[in-house]
């Protein structure tokens, strides 16, 4: 029996690893495969039997491990948070919180004839996304980043609300099922222990974390055991109020001043995500198919009211008074799947009310799954076309996640983001993220290959990542994983490898892309420069300032970084020696001490030829002008001269003329005088006697 009771408890292990890596392949939320494998395991083949394995120690275990998901999920609500991520979600966790409950147990009620106290407890617990499921989704659907960034937040916060709201309701049920307390009195100490117990509690160890009284080492595993602690001293003090005091805990550990809670967020999201896989594997193995084959067409009506009721009328009535779009608040309404955060404490709840005889417990755990797989099937197949259709998908992909917050980091996110480019920089330096962060660079605190960073880090918009940490252990890390969720044509990195014996030790996968900048470009090369005095500087390739003139006047020491180009794509120079950089460019470089002095140099010998030239052109200009001036004055008098014999042509032709007219006058005056003459002597003859 012991050696069973391991192989299950090692096979459950070893299958949520498997389902974890298959949503994570595949891009879909892991719910979906760990749900596949429990139903598999459980009702399908009847390998598993958690009640048969566990015995007794099933409710505690399943009580434990929601208690470690509500505590975790409860460090994660930041009331000053809520407020920076804008009105709609601040809406949606508050005003559509309560729409989407007052929608939901009315239909449970009427629809499936649940009683009031389970309609209200169920509507409590569908309330909750949670990250787990929609943050998968946003990759796939890739919506515009305001509608990412909503709905991620929204997850996120409403998944300590809903609990809190669920285990309020819950408290409730408990204390009126039980006949034997009066109901006010046992709710009112419920309340004051669990609000009470959960604060002092959370001030304590808020307290104790600051002051350093435990080791780093111990810090971690310290807040967990002080957490199960009061989990279970409050469940003896008061029955069922231990997830109330933990919740509240965790609420006020995220929200003490000087508390810094993000390696035992990290911590407990690594735990989380364990019991989570393994919780869900063992809650759908409990699950009895011919239960929500039961619920017939009441279930999926109870579906449609969640889907197409209370989620469009929860979208729109928070939408009131922002600049949510219509388009925008189409696309919300479609897009909320519930996560495992409903499962687990449904199950949780079904097992302690069923203890009590409450009538219709049972049948909770069935709708609740049937609720979680409908949103998300159904939502995950149709966002995307969905998205499309609205006109909500977000364009290319050119921001940039880039891994190191340092002095040159900033510099480059600054330019980066004067020109319109999407930059986010991660670094797990807190005095490099407040100096980014005074800068107004978006930020990312932690290492963003973690889960956390999964679920918190906005990488809607983020096409490329640049690695560029003095981290060589976790640098490696970080590019990995972002080859698998970019592609390694994405992911970029610095050569940082000391020597030749260590370059040997990493893959050449990863050394390919240890090529950003150059080859020999290394962070603590850069580092070296601008401690130094190094800059960044925006150079335009023009026809009249080209590549060439830019190297020739910077020296072979300029590192060119990036260049955007007329469509306003961003090139990462990955090999400056296969670079090319057309015509029409920005050219973002990094120009050392040695680099700006040789340009101020150049720079004077350029001006020095300049005026050379100009004085050169000017001289030329002038002999060209005075040749011209010449060569017109040539030309003035050849035209005069050919003027002043046109002039004498033309009067020696008139005086040509003139005579010819005068000699046809004097011989038409002869022929005249010839005639006259003529006619006297032939009158003379006429008249002369004739002789005898």
């Amino acid at each position: 029996m012991v050696e069973h009771i391991t192989g299950m408890l090692a096979l459950i292990g070893v299958l949520s690893l498997l389902c974890q890596w298959i949503g994570w392949k595949l891009r879909l939320p892991a719910i979906l495969p760990l749900l596949l494998c429990g139903l598999l395991l459980g009702p399908a083949l009847g390998i598993l039997d958690p009640d048969a394995i566990f015995g007794d120690l099933l409710f505690p275990i399943i009580s434990l491990g929601v208690a470690v998901i509500l505590f975790e999920g409860a460090l994660t609500l930041n009331f000053k948070e809520i407020k920076e991520h804008g009105r709609m979600v601040t809406h949606l966790v508050t005003i559509g919180a309560f729409i989407t409950w007052a929608c939901i147990a009315p239909a449970a009620h009427y629809i499936l004839g649940f009683d009031w106290s389970i309609a209200m407890l169920f509507g409590a617990l569908v309330v909750v996304t949670g990250p787990t499921v929609i943050v998968p989704m946003l990759r796939t659907v890739q919506p515009k980043s305001n509608l990412a960034s909503i709905l991620r937040w929204e997850g996120i916060v409403i998944d300590p609300i809903g609990a809190l709201l669920a285990v309020l309701v819950f408290e409730y049920i408990a204390v009126t099922a039980d006949p034997t307390s009066h109901v006010l009195s046992a709710l009112g100490y419920t309340l004051l222990l669990g609000f009470g117990l959960g604060a002092a509690a959370g001030y304590l160890t808020g307290l104790s974390i600051r002051k350093n009284l435990f080791p780093h080492y111990l810090r971690n595993t310290a807040v967990l055991t002080i957490m199960l602690g009061v989990f279970v001293g409050s469940n003896i003090y008061q029955e069922e109020s231990g997830l109330l005091t933990v919740t509240v805990m965790g609420i006020w550990l995220a929200n003490m001043r000087g508390v810094d809670i993000a390696d035992i967020l990290e911590f407990k999201e690594t735990l989380t995500v364990l019991l989570i896989s393994a919780l869900f594997i063992l809650l759908a193995a409990r699950l009895d198919s011919s239960a929500m084959l039961d619920l017939g067409f009441g279930g999926l009506g109870v579906l449609m009211v969640v889907m197409f009721i209370a989620r469009p009328l929860s979208i729109w009535i928070s939408g009131l008074g922002t600049n949510v779009s219509s388009k925008d608040k189409w696309f919300l309404s479609w897009v909320a799947p519930r996560g495992i955060v409903a499962a687990a404490i449904s199950s949780l709840f079904a097992i302690k009310l069923e203890t009590v005889g409450l009538e219709g417990a049972s049948s909770i755990v069935p709708l609740v799954f049937l609720i979680i797989i409908g949103t998300v099937v159904i939502q995950s197949l149709t966002a995307g076309p969905w998205a499309k259709f609205l006109g909500v998908k977000q364009g290319a992909n050119e921001g940039l996640l880039m891994f190191g917050a340092s002095k040159f980091s900033r510099e480059l996110a600054t330019i980066l983001i004067s020109k319109n480019v999407k930059v986010l920089l991660a670094d797990n330096n807190w005095d490099s993220i407040r100096k980014a962060r005074m800068e107004n660079i978006p930020v990312y605190f932690g290492n963003p290959a973690s889960e956390h960073a999964t679920n918190y880090m906005d990488l809607s918009g983020i096409g490329r990542v640049l690695v560029m940490s003095p981290y060589r252990q976790l640098n490696p890390l970080v590019s990995f994983h972002f080859q698998d969720l970019l592609g390694s044509e994405k992911v970029y990195g610095l050569n940082n490898a000391d020597s030749a014996s260590a370059r040997h030790q990493l893959s050449e996968s990863y050394l390919k892309r240890l090529s950003l900048f150059g080859e020999n470009i290394s962070y603590a090369k850069i580092a070296s420069i601008m401690a130094r005095g190094g800059i960044l500087k925006v150079t335009n390739i023009t026809e009249n300032f080209t590549f060439e003139r830019f190297k020739r006047r910077y020296g072979d020491s300029a590192m060119p970084l990036v260049y955007l180009t007329k469509d306003g794509e961003i090139k990462i120079v990955s090999n400056e020696k296969d670079a090319d950089y057309p015509v029409g460019i920005e050219l973002i470089s990094l120009l050392p001490q040695e680099a700006q002095d040789l340009a101020v140099i150049q720079r004077a010998v350029d001006e020095e030829a300049e005026r050379e030239a100009k004085a050169q052109a000017k001289a030329i200009a002038k002999a060209e002008a005075e040749a011209r001036a010449e060569e017109r004055a040539i030309r003035e008098a050849e035209e005069a001269e050919q003027r002043a014999l046109e002039k004498a042509r033309r009067k020696e032709q008139a005086a040509i003329e003139e005579a010819q007219k005068a000699e046809q006058e004097e011989a038409i005056r002869s022929e005249s005088d010839d005639e006259k003459t003529q006619d006297t002597d032939e009158k003379e003859t006429q008249t002369r006697p004739k002789s005898a």
